[in-house]
């Protein structure tokens, strides 16, 4: 006689998991549907107002560069990568993007060092993101993205003193390079200084998005089922994101910006880079991210520049994340952009370049004196 089955672990307990994320799906698009009849009405009218938006005609993702250049991680994925400027310049600036974006989040502060004399800029997307290709099978890790930023410096700077420029997730990866290789951030190392934008040292399982409690309390138990939930395909999800193009358009201003009224050219902007990356990517970058714990790799930036950046409104990184990094380095310079969101780079660019390039320009090295 056969004995009976216990599926409670298999099709029972994958049914049970559904249903709670269906609850909280659906609990979390009621609460956002409350308000978005009302924004529909509005946004179109919105985003017909051109005449009154400054970025209107900004080649958002068309800058173009000296050289492209195709770099591979020792994990076989080819790396996008755009550079600017004399390969025998003395200081070379590495730009680190963050989660669904790319390299265009850095726009207006490459058109602002473009050129500068001393200075040539490296740029490219991460892993899975952009015009970089995707990891064959398995998660995404924060140690992978170090990896892949110094095959970036490896292959694309091998001379001179460099700075990185870390935004979000791209923070995240200068922390995991800090992490695996110290020497490079000594005095006498090839990295001269850093600048985190809106990111953090670990502890983002406690970041509420400014969702309703009941929605935080399950996002932890769940991030296995999400990142691993093949019995949710990819691509339904991507064909439900762009048949919610409206809904989209507004999380993105909600989560990504902090000014009342954002340029719409630059939340459209924003937009397009959220939605081209792939869920498949999305999904599998998710654990290393809420896992993320790099405090003690910190202790490696002590001996060098540090500029921290943060949008007063970021409620995807808040500013604590900010005054927790700045608490393990005590000489960094912390500077909050108010109203600025999530992506205050690009919303308050000129805000930030008033720090950013100063502190760019403060590290090239000074030709000795004949």
């Amino acid at each position: 006689m056969t004995a009976p089955v216990d599926t409670s672990g298999s099709k029972g307990s994958r049914r049970r998991k559904a249903g709670i994320i269906g609850t909280i799906v659906g609990a979390a698009a009621a609460g956002v549907a409350a308000g978005v009849a009302a924004e529909r009405l509005v946004l179109r009218r919105r985003r017909r107002s051109t005449h009154t938006d400054p970025y209107l005609d900004e080649p958002f993702g068309d800058l173009g560069a000296d050289f492209y250049r195709t770099v591979t991680t020792k994990e076989g994925v080819p790396l996008h990568v755009e550079i600017d400027g004399d390969p025998k310049a003395p200081l070379t600036v590495v730009f680190v993007h963050g989660f669904c974006l790319d390299m265009g989040t850095f726009h207006f502060q490459r058109s602002a060092l473009r050129g500068a004399s001393g200075v040539r800029l490296v740029s490219y997307d991460q892993p899975g993101h952009g015009r970089s290709g995707r990891l064959e099978k398995g998660e995404y890790t924060l140690d992978m993205l170090g990896d892949a930023l110094k095959k970036v410096i490896d292959d694309c700077a091998p001379r001179g003193r460099i700075v990185l420029i870390g935004h979000s997730m791209g923070g995240m990866a200068i922390m995991a390079l800090a992490d695996a290789y110290p020497e490079m951030f000594k005095p006498d190392g090839r990295i001269g200084g850093v600048t985190l934008i809106s990111t953090s040292a670990g502890e983002l399982s406690g970041v509420t998005f400014g969702l309703p409690q009941v929605l935080v309390r399950f996002r932890k138990p769940l991030l296995p089922v999400i990142s691993g939930a093949g019995w949710v395909t990819a691509g339904m999800l991507d064909r439900a994101r762009e048949a919610s193009t409206d809904l989209a358009w507004l999380l993105t201003r909600k989560y990504g910006f902090g000014s009342v009224k954002p340029s719409p050219a630059l939340v459209s902007y924003v937009e397009r880079m959220n939605s081209a990356t792939r869920t498949e990517s999305v999904a599998r970058y998710l654990r290393t991210i809420y896992t993320h714990d790099r405090v003690m790799a910190l202790g490696a930036l002590t001996s060098i520049p540090v500029l921290v950046v943060c949008g007063e409104e970021d409620l995807l990184t808040p500013v604590e994340h900010s005054e927790a990094i700045c608490a393990a380095l005590p000489d960094a310079e912390l500077v909050v952009i108010p109203y600025g969101g999530h992506v205050a780079l690009l919303e308050h660019s000129e805000a930030v370049n008033a720090v950013l390039l100063p502190f760019v320009r403060n590290l090239i090295p000074m030709k000795p004196k004949a």
